[in-house]
């Protein structure tokens, strides 16, 4: 019996590693993954750009300094060392830091979003599956609250409250519950509650305070351009703006321009 009930954990244990591996194919955990190689790919731009500017320089300097003084054949050379030895520090030397950690306090809005973004898709793998689901809830909305953080003062009271939660409370959830060791995950405390739920219910509590911070941003944008546009409809209507002429008499009048 006990054997029969081995292999029947061991088949739910395999179905639940194809289907989580089938949903990470497709949805909010796959514009995760894209978004994370755009970051790389942009990281290995800016390295590039580092070597070439670096190489630059070298021979520039070598010319200028072989034009002054002759460096003969073994100055060359240890010009061309120099910069094989720069181009492969620079290369190999991440213009960001690559480390699980969360973003910075003191990032731009825009780019703690993508430091944030980031983090998520670096530690959604040591988290149980309800936890990655809200995970992935917080990544599929990221881009859209970038989108209306870009726009607005890093001193903004809602942008307050998003940078508070991408680089201290939610980072800090995660990394406490990164610390707790997996013996003690299943023992539920004094609400009975275990470890993993406290942790899902506070990724859904950070997952709806995101979405309502990005939907009052998106909501003010909406009133602004509301405001404009009966501003625009009221001053130059159909019959277009109307301005004071005099007439024969010398009387201004108002027609029609």
């Amino acid at each position: 019996m006990t054997e029969i009930t081995d292999k029947v954990e061991r088949a739910i244990a395999r179905f639940d590693r194809v289907t989580q591996q089938i949903d990470q194919r497709g949805g909010p955990a796959q514009e995760a993954a894209r978004r994370e190689r755009q970051r790389l790919n942009a990281d290995f731009g800016r390295r590039f750009k580092r070597v070439g500017v670096a190489v630059l320089l070298i021979s520039i300097l070598t010319i200028v300094v072989g034009l002054v003084i002759p460096i003969g054949m073994f100055g060359f050379l240890a010009a061309v060392g120099l910069a094989v030895g720069v181009a492969a520090v620079l290369g190999l030397t991440p213009s960001q830091p690559r480390c699980i950690a969360g973003p910075a306090t003191d990032l731009p809005n825009g780019e703690m979003v993508q430091r944030f973004d980031s983090y998520l898709y670096r530690t959604r793998g040591a988290l149980p599956a309800p936890a990655q689901a809200q995970l992935d809830g917080i990544s599929a909305a990221l881009p859209s609250l970038k989108q209306v953080l870009e726009r607005v003062e890093t001193l903004d009271p809602n942008a307050q409250d998003a940078r508070r939660l991408m680089s201290i409370h939610l980072p800090g959830l995660i990394e406490r519950y990164m610390r707790v060791p997996a013996s003690f995950r299943n023992e539920r405390d004094g609400e009975d509650k275990t470890v993993d739920e406290r942790l899902t219910e506070g990724l859904a509590a950070g997952r709806t305070a995101l979405a309502d911070i990005s939907e009052r941003l998106a909501r003010a944008d909406v009133a602004a351009l509301e405001t404009q546009g009966r501003f625009i409809t009221t001053r130059y209507g159909d019959s277009g703006p109307q301005v004071p002429v005099p007439d024969k008499g010398g009387n201004g009048a108002i027609i029609d321009s």
